[in-house]
């Protein structure tokens, strides 16, 4: 007897829990394989890969998300940094050189007078889009934050796979890398909202790469880009 009754409970909270999911408007997470490869079917590394979800889903980042750009041996570390709109990012000076950062990238551009170690207080940046970063001082030097309406997502690793959940399939995946040389509209692939389980979905580019950007052998100057 005792056997059915905890049986009982047991089935009992997990409908109660389904509908409480059900209520709260909380859908199971769909998870997202994305593969991208060049012209010659090669992976590609280091792309950035995120859900671009529709106009209602979008989300700004928790109060308090932060991230970090850092500066060192007289370039931007991470050269592509992803963050989701709203987070404030800092940007510490962690080399034995001052440096004057900026960005000219509407509307998310700002400027930080020539500095060392942590003198300015984080940027938080309000609107999605692509946000590239300058140096007054060093010409060379050269980076990027990629600003999303979204947590969901991720960069690909040496094998071109980059994998990360949605809460809903809708909207589209998008890619994107300072090396493309391919038209926008071919980066974006539509998610199908009648899709049931995990998707996976590849991208393979058509144009060429631009070199990967060389801080070490200057081979590649900011107006390359």
């Amino acid at each position: 007897m005792k056997a059915l009754r905890a049986q009982a409970y047991t089935i009992a909270m997990a409908w109660l829990h389904g509908l409480l999911l059900l209520g709260s408007g909380i859908a199971a997470a769909t998870s997202v394989e994305v593969a991208v490869v060049d012209r010659n079917a090669e992976p590609v590394a280091g792309v950035s890969v995120f859900w671009h979800p529709p106009a209602e889903l979008r989300r700004t980042a928790a109060v308090g998300a932060t991230a970090v750009m850092d500066q060192v041996d007289t370039r931007f570390v991470p050269h592509v940094l992803m963050v989701q709109t709203g987070t404030s990012v800092e940007f510490p000076n962690s080399d034995t050189v001052a440096h004057h950062v900026y960005s000219f990238s509407h509307p998310n551009h700002f400027k930080l007078p020539i500095y060392k170690g942590n003198a300015h207080p984080p940027v938080t940046f309000s609107e999605s889009g692509i946000v590239i970063l300058g140096c007054n001082i060093h010409d060379n030097m050269l980076g990027y934050i990629l600003v999303v309406d979204t947590n969901s997502f991720a960069e690909t690793d040496e094998h071109g796979i980059a994998r990360f959940t949605i809460g809903e399939p809708e909207g589209e995946i998008a890619i994107w890398s300072p090396r493309f040389r391919d038209d926008p509209e071919l980066l974006v692939k539509p998610l199908d909202p009648a899709s049931a389980g995990d998707v996976q979905i590849g991208f393979q580019l058509s144009k060429a790469l631009r070199p990967a950007f060389d801080e070490e052998t200057k081979a590649l100057s900011w107006t390359d880009y």
